[in-house]
């Protein structure tokens, strides 16, 4: 199983990026998406979760900006990052929790996609 992410990027304060997280393998069923990120010199940190029944949750600081949303027959989440802040800055990793193959059921992290918000 890998995860694999997409649409990091450079962008001004108040803009939006869409970062996209596709998992690939010999998947039946995944259980919990989530996004989580890390800024220089400081833990990783949850951002938004999503369940597989759609159930979401987002930290505090991103509430009202962000959004994560996700496409079950794809194995791809999505995470919606609007009015972005210069505190938004760090790298963004997508997280795989529950992932259900043939023969085991395990977590995954992808490789991670650098955010970075400056004018």
């Amino acid at each position: 199983v890998q995860l694999v992410e997409s649409g990091g990027g450079l962008v001004q304060p108040g803009g939006s990026l869409r970062l996209s997280c596709v998992a690939s393998g010999s998947i039946f069923a995944i259980n919990g998406l989530g996004w989580h990120r890390q800024a220089p010199g400081k833990q990783r940190e949850l951002v938004a979760h999503i369940t597989s029944g759609g159930s979401t949750n987002y930290a505090d600081s991103v509430k009202g900006r962000f959004t994560i949303s996700r496409d079950n027959a794809k194995n791809t989440v999505y995470l919606q990052m609007n009015s972005l802040k210069p505190e938004d800055t760090a790298v963004y990793y997508c997280n795989a929790k529950g992932v259900i193959t043939k023969t085991s059921m395990s977590d995954y992290w992808g490789q991670g996609t650098q955010v970075t918000v400056s004018s």
